[in-house]
């Protein structure tokens, strides 16, 4: 198959977990993340078509491409994050660069050498914030986060196995909330 979009996940973000170099791209009708073994050169909001195999990884949705059949085009466009409640990350969002908020139900969990875990809930469920060590993160700072604190995260909406998540792509992705008085 063959899609075209924005990138909104940069090539490599997500090595420590995913095992390559890929990226996620996004157009009007969804987003799909491109595995791939090399990393190319392009960043945020590069205009690519890409052809590959539709398969899963870990039942994630992913499109698995070669060098070759990835054409940057010309123009960029940045891909807004779509406003989701924690309980509506799910199948409808896979694939898309999602925003969601929310308290800190669970925290950090350390996954190494894939990544850290943990969720937050804004009433209408609760959902994984997986932060890939590959994303650049301080783990000291993920370990100082604590539950009932409200965050912001910008991510990927993606799936592992059964667990849905949102995996931040850098750690502007990830804000704590402040008190207004």
């Amino acid at each position: 198959m063959t899609v075209e979009g924005a990138v909104t996940v940069p090539p490599g973000a997500f090595v420590s977990a995913m095992g390559d170099e890929g990226f996620a791209i996004q157009d009007d009708t969804g987003g799909l993340y491109v595995k791939l073994e090399e990393k190319l050169s392009f960043g945020l909001g590069a205009r690519v078509r890409v052809t590959g195999t539709l398969d899963e990884q870990n039942q994630l949705r992913i499109l698995k491409t070669v060098p070759e059949d990835v054409d940057l085009k010309s123009g960029t466009e940045l891909v807004s994050p779509q406003d989701v409640t924690t309980g509506g990350v799910n199948e409808s969002v896979e694939g898309e660069l999602i925003h969601v908020s929310g308290a800190i139900t669970q925290a950090f969990q350390d996954d190494s050498p894939y990544g850290y875990k943990l969720y937050i809930n804004d009433g209408t469920g609760e959902v994984q914030v997986f932060v890939h060590v590959s994303a650049g993160f301080d783990k000291a700072a993920l370990q100082a986060l604590t539950v009932g604190q409200r965050i912001d995260v910008v991510g990927l909406a993606a799936q592992y196995e059964a667990t849905y998540e949102v995996a931040p792509r850098m750690p502007s992705d990830l804000v704590v909330q402040t008190a207004t008085p």
